[in-house]
């Protein structure tokens, strides 16, 4: 791993929620980055889902620099390349692609690809990569699983992504093999959609008290 990407990882370990978020149009990318800087997650993994998703990262890097603005559901090597041109300072992808994870080492992207089985887990530590993604981790075995592969694994830390919310997100926190997690509970769609970004930033101050009170 190089400095850059030790230095976005460390921020990732300091956020230690960092919100996933799907946004349909560009124009609730400032009001929404804006929600998640003053909620106190100044962090976002915006999924390459939509169309509006490379400019909403364009938008969101532009205005809010400090901002640790990243790209999500990224499959293709042509995906990464567009998000980092858009201004995103990390790559998070469902799986495991070699060539995706290879390529973002080559040019020094920091990247997060998922994993779910031991085999896939070890591929990553063969590429030099010393966290990656669980997902989907509820439905993968969810912190009882990361244990118990990680206490093979040991090298590894995890990012649990998938059926995280608020009333678990704690106990995943606890555990010294979690890195940071994955949620979108406090920037759900439907509060997006609607306009709420009051509501969305009261959340997201929510979820950054739980951060304080298991890490401090």
């Amino acid at each position: 791993m190089s400095v850059k990407s030790d230095k976005v990882f460390e921020k990732f370990t300091e956020v230690c929620i960092i919100p996933v978020v799907v946004l349909n149009d560009a124009k609730d990318a400032l009001p929404l980055g804006k929600a998640l800087m003053e909620g106190g997650l100044p962090a976002a993994e915006v999924t390459f889902r939509t169309a509006a998703a490379e400019e909403s990262i364009r938008i969101m890097a532009q205005n809010f620099p400090d901002m640790l603005v990243g790209a999500g559901t990224v499959l293709t090597v042509e995906q990464a390349g567009r998000a980092v041109a858009a201004g995103a300072k990390f790559v998070v992808a469902p799986g495991l692609d070699e060539e995706v994870v290879q390529y973002c080492l080559d040019n020094d992207i920091p990247v997060c690809p998922g994993t779910q089985t031991a085999s896939e887990m070890m591929k990553a530590l063969k590429m030099g990569l010393t966290k990656v993604k669980f997902f989907p981790a509820e439905n993968a075995g969810g912190l009882k699983m990361i244990k118990a592969i990680g206490a093979a694994l040991t090298a590894l830390k995890f990012m649990p992504t998938g059926g995280i919310n608020a009333s678990n997100v704690r106990e995943y926190l606890a555990s010294d093999k979690i890195f940071c997690c994955g949620g979108s509970w406090m920037v759900k769609g439907d509060l997006i959609k609607a306009g709420e970004f009051d509501k969305i930033t009261q959340l997201v101050k929510e979820a950054a008290g739980i951060v304080k009170e298991v890490r401090g």
